[in-house]
């Protein structure tokens, strides 16, 4: 069966597809500790850069790169954030989220100053050139920066040819957003 990854925007995405999508979310993330996929999760995805890799017409893996500015150091520092980064779980294991990873980090490279994204799974992206974020994280909300130590660890950084000099053990901080700041 024909295997094709795409890059498009979420504009691009035709309703089937989107469904295809949310649907994969669901079916990967269930009912996971923190509750599945929730609607302030899918709307994190939409409005940036989608690849998708299909086999024979269907979705079998997905990554979506939103911009967001993270300050790092007090720096604001444009960033490709990833989202909804997701395999069948029939398929996990086949190399298809290795390749809509590689293609998501070549697009942040290329694009963005910095990468970043918020992940328990470590290890495939550690693999993939991504570091943990060691330093103090905080969410800038309209009355100031707020402590998110639970996210601390969890808050990986690809650095780029546009990349500032950071150290990892410095403070970052992401705009306030509904549902999941990081």
């Amino acid at each position: 069966m024909p295997v094709r990854l795409r890059e498009l925007p979420t504009e691009s995405l035709a309703e089937p597809e989107l469904i295809a999508i949310r649907a994969l979310m669901d079916a990967a993330f269930g009912m996971d500790e923190e509750g599945g996929f929730a609607d302030e999760d899918w709307a994190h995805a939409l409005g940036g850069r989608h690849f998708v890799l299909d086999i024979g017409g269907q979705v079998v893996s997905h990554a979506s790169v939103v911009e967001r500015v993270l300050d790092i150091g007090g720096r604001p520092i444009r960033t490709g954030y990833v989202e909804a980064v997701a395999t069948a779980p029939a398929l996990e294991g086949r190399g298809h989220g290795s390749a809509v990873m590689s293609a998501v980090n070549e697009h942040i490279r290329a694009t963005y100053e910095l990468g970043a994204l918020g992940t328990g799974r470590h290890a495939f992206y550690e693999r993939l050139g991504w570091e943990t974020w060691r330093g103090q994280a905080f969410v800038r909300t309209p009355e100031g920066p707020v402590g998110t130590p639970n996210e601390e660890g969890f808050i990986l950084v690809l650095r780029t040819p546009l990349s500032p000099p950071i150290s990892l053990a410095e403070s970052i901080s992401c705009d306030w957003r509904a549902g999941d700041v990081w």
